[in-house]
């Protein structure tokens, strides 16, 4: 269980690989955990880093080669143009991202762990799973057509208004965790997420003192005002791996778009955590880590 007053300190990665995308874009993969283990990648949901998650993703990391790695215009990575700031182009990145590391770290079967427009853009991909030997899906942003999609589609326009009014510099890291005691949102996350959000999901300011935030909002708004879209393309019949989706609990008030129920579908081994939020990596990270787990073990003794 997470200590109620955790500081989270985020081990030196074992080895760092810079992947170019396009002709300004780097994105930049760590490697954790244990090199000899099942490989698993993990990315994150819009406007965060993976180094947020790190209270989920640090339960793998005796068993597993863990490889992590932010989407462009977050985290670690430098910010470049906000016209190739799209979920098409994030799906592009992402099958380069995975031919890299074939290439550098060695070929071996992969896991993809990904959460919310990560996900999206998994599912989206035209490879349609075929790199991956299974995929862990964390309430990725899914609707079906119909008297939904409206729904969606309103939430969708309302998420992309406050991401474009969220306050972008501040005068040091702890009027940021000041603020994120605030949000909705991180309400339920473990002890020592907001002091972790202030590490991984700001910058030094470029042109000023104090800190800014390593996605822009209008990057971020800008991802949320297209998601829609793609959220009634995918086919999961039409996928070539297993797929496990961990939903937050559909009975709650949201906290990013509507929840979807996929029990209905028989392609994918579907769950979702009672009281969980959108936020459930933050939450509870310890069952979806489990979750994790049991999948990848189901998977290897079929």
């Amino acid at each position: 269980m997470t200590s109620p007053n955790a500081i989270w300190e985020l081990p030196a990665p074992l080895a760092t690989l810079d992947v170019p995308v396009d002709d300004e874009t780097v994105i930049t993969l760590r490697r954790h955990g244990n090199m000899a283990g099942p490989r698993v990648i993990l990315s994150h949901g819009k406007g965060l880093a993976i180094d947020l998650y790190y209270p989920f993703w640090s339960l793998l990391l005796d068993d597993f080669d863990v490889i992590i790695h932010d989407l462009r215009n977050h985290g670690w990575n430098a910010v470049t143009s906000i016209r190739e700031h799209t979920v098409a182009t994030f799906a592009n990145d992402h099958d380069l991202i995975l031919d890299a590391i074939d290439s550098h770290f060695g070929a071996k079967p992969i896991t993809g762990v990904y959460h919310s427009v990560s996900a999206l853009t998994t599912l989206v991909s035209p490879t349609k799973g075929s790199r991956h030997a299974a995929l862990i899906l964390l309430d990725p942003p899914l609707c079906k057509p119909g008297r939904s999609y409206v729904e969606f589609d309103n939430a969708a326009t309302r998420a992309a208004t406050r991401a474009r009014r969220r306050t972008f510099r501040f005068k040091s890291r702890e009027d940021f965790v000041e603020l994120l005691g605030f949000s909705p949102s991180f309400q339920n996350t473990v002890s020592g997420t907001f002091e972790l959000a202030a590490q991984a999901t700001l910058r030094d300011c470029a042109t000023d003192a104090g800190f800014e935030l390593r996605c822009p909002p209008e990057y971020e708004a800008q991802i949320v005002d297209y998601a829609s879209p793609y959220a009634v393309l995918v086919d999961f019949a039409k996928f070539h791996c297993p797929i496990k989706v961990v939903g937050a609990d559909p009975t709650l008030p949201y906290s990013y778009l509507p929840t979807l129920d996929l029990s209905d579908m028989l392609s994918v081994d579907y769950d979702f955590l009672p009281d969980a939020t959108h936020f459930l990596a933050l939450e509870r990270p310890e069952e979806c880590a489990a979750a994790v787990r049991e999948f990848i073990a189901a998977e290897a003794a079929d």
